[in-house]
């Protein structure tokens, strides 16, 4: 990450945070200046598959990660808060889907940057986490534990462009339902697949 790049992360409700695009399908220009930039059927299938990749390979190892998939209620919502082009988190209010609450990580960059690398950049926090411990120096990890919560099975992002803000492109993903609960690890440690309810895929935990 470089002086030009950040995020953050919150969760909603009960949930407490351990710390606080390649190809475009379409462009909306907004009164106010900013432009939507809707994702594409491509670009939802790299955020799921970064997701499910990284979740996969934890360590230790997940007994009951669950595999991922796209929420295209999550990324409405998601959509109509980059829209704003606020660069800060939505209220709990605009981060809720039909059957639960969720959780919001963001992503601030002065260029256009591929979403395998905002999600990688969230990931990252992982050198400054350990489980059972949680962040080992005082570093940012929340990015990292909502990433790889093992509840939170779905998921939905959504970019706009901000020219009028020192950061121009403005990325916020939903997580469903939300993670980082306080004094909580974000997934069991196991064999992978050894606690999943139902059935196993590569690694993760499927319906």
């Amino acid at each position: 990450m470089d002086l030009y790049t950040f995020s953050f992360l919150c969760a909603i409700g009960l949930v407490v945070a351990l710390q606080v695009p390649s190809t475009l399908a379409d462009v909306e220009a907004e009164g106010s200046g900013e432009a939507t930039v809707l994702t594409t059927s491509s670009e939802q299938s790299e955020i799921v598959n970064k997701h499910n990749t990284l979740r996969r390979d934890v360590q230790p190892t997940a007994s009951n990660m669950l595999k991922m998939s796209w929420n295209s209620e999550a990324a409405a919502n998601a959509q109509r808060w980059a829209n704003t082009c606020s660069m800060k988190h939505s209220p709990a209010s605009s981060r809720e889907i039909s059957t639960s609450g969720c959780g919001e990580n963001l992503y601030m960059s002065s260029y256009k940057n591929t979403w395998g690398n905002a999600i990688q950049s969230w990931y990252d926090e992982v050198k400054d986490w350990r489980y059972g411990v949680g962040s080992i120096n005082g570093g940012v990890v929340g990015h990292f534990t909502q990433l790889i919560w093992y509840r939170s099975n779905q998921i939905g992002c959504a970019m706009s462009y901000c020219p009028n803000s020192k950061y121009k492109y403005f990325y916020v993903c939903h997580y469903c339902p939300p993670g980082n609960y306080q004094y909580t690890n974000p997934y069991k440690s196991g064999p992978s697949c050894g606690d999943c309810p139902n059935a196993c895929d590569d690694k993760l935990c499927s319906k």
